[in-house]
């Protein structure tokens, strides 16, 4: 790199008083020449640029895998509400983000096959109570040698069958929220109601009042958010570096802030996209966070101490990544700071350090370093390359 300063360099010009015979010399060429990639600033513009020098830190950062994914919920937690029967919609009052409870009200639905239904019940239980009747007497019958044992099945597969009938019924009703019990006393009902499963969210209303609602039909979706957790899309060349245990901190799309969770399952299939997904459990809890929110993750793959600066000491310039470091036995000596800009390589980033890779006989437990202003010491350099001159 060619020499680069704060400020263009003056070159000086002496005049050379002619010689006793007359002659004029030849004037001097003076080249004005420095250390390849230094810079040098007077104490005032050090504190007006606000540069602070620092150590080489040793930090235990995290070997890092970076990773998209979303929030999810286990499939218990989500839920799909749907009518058993075929029926108009009657009433609803479900509207989405709604907070709802375990067996409260979601809809209620009218059709007149309901009213059918209970019909056919009261009947077939009226029929069932004088089969059982006619099979005890054909029973009785049989033990005296009075009737053929003909009579006696034909008698017990008619009373089986009305009681399959019966049965069959029974738990259609019971599907429907119709209790056998008050259809006995004589109370028919011209609705059905559905009822919430669980505790949640409404996360989707997909009918209206007055609509046909079929079985097939989701009529409603119901979300507990008190379990999300995160499901991460890993690359398969990641994969071996993803061990249940591993902490993850990942951020939403719409905000800065860092969360915590822990791998808990590692896919065992790889997708057409080569591709594996994992499972993470949130380390707390949030019922403000949404299934299918966005997010950007980085597993925590291993840690190790290593040489660290401040993201801030590290520049990138065509390509390449610099570090300012001062000069040793020079502070001091003319009233300013020299610095020398030194290639390094980097390593993880993390919690705003990053490992530091130096040069080989760097001495870097001896060097301070421009841990903040280094972009501006940069900047005054390639301003000092522009106006760099040389004076012949």
């Amino acid at each position: 790199m060619k020499s680069t300063y704060l400020f263009p360099a003056f070159a000086l010009c002496t005049l050379l008083l002619f010689s006793c015979g007359g002659k004029t010399a030849a004037p001097a060429e003076e080249h004005v020449h420095e250390d390849e990639n230094t810079v040098e600033i007077t104490a005032e513009q050090f504190r007006t640029a606000d540069i602070r020098l620092g150590g080489i830190e040793e930090k235990a950062l995290s070997g890092t895998v970076k990773v998209n994914g979303m929030l999810d919920v286990p499939p218990q937690n989500l839920v799909s509400v749907s009518s058993p029967f075929g029926g108009f919609v009657k009433s609803t009052e479900m509207l989405q983000g709604m907070k709802i409870k375990k067996g409260q009200v979601v809809a209620t639905l009218q059709h007149p096959d309901f009213i059918q239904f209970q019909q056919d019940y009261l009947d077939y239980k009226s029929q069932l109570d004088y089969l059982q009747l006619e099979y005890e007497r054909q029973q009785e019958l049989a033990s005296e040698n009075v009737n053929s044992q003909k009579a006696l099945q034909k008698a017990r597969s008619e009373y089986r069958s009305m009681q399959a009938k019966v049965m069959g019924l029974a738990a259609k009703l019971e599907l429907m929220n119709i209790g056998t019990g008050s259809l006995e006393k004589g109370s028919l009902q011209s609705t059905i109601t559905l009822y919430s499963p669980i505790n949640g969210y409404v996360t989707q209303v997909n009918t209206n009042i007055g609509e046909y609602a079929a079985p097939t039909d989701v009529l409603f979706r119901i979300a507990d958010t008190e379990h999300l957790h995160a499901e991460l899309t890993v690359f398969e060349k990641d994969v071996p570096k993803i061990k249940p245990g591993q902490k993850v901190r990942f951020t939403l799309s719409n905000e800065t802030r860092e969360r915590m969770a822990t791998v808990y399952l590692v896919g065992k299939e790889i997708s057409n996209e080569r591709t594996v997904q994992v499972h993470c459990h949130l380390d707390t809890e949030d019922t403000e966070l949404l299934p299918g929110m966005y997010l950007k993750a980085w597993v925590e793959s291993g840690s190790n101490r290593v040489p660290a600066l401040p993201e801030n000491a590290v520049v990138a310039f065509r390509g390449r990544k610099y570090i300012f470091a001062e000069q040793e036995n020079t502070h001091g000596t003319d009233g300013g700071f020299h610095f020398e800009m030194v290639e390094i390589q980097t390593g993880v980033t993390e919690l705003g350090y990053t490992e530091i890779i130096f040069p080989e006989g760097f001495k870097k437990e001896s060097r301070k370093i421009v841990v903040n202003g280094a972009y501006d010491l940069l900047g005054q350099m390639k301003n000092g390359e522009e106006g760099d001159t040389h004076t012949h």
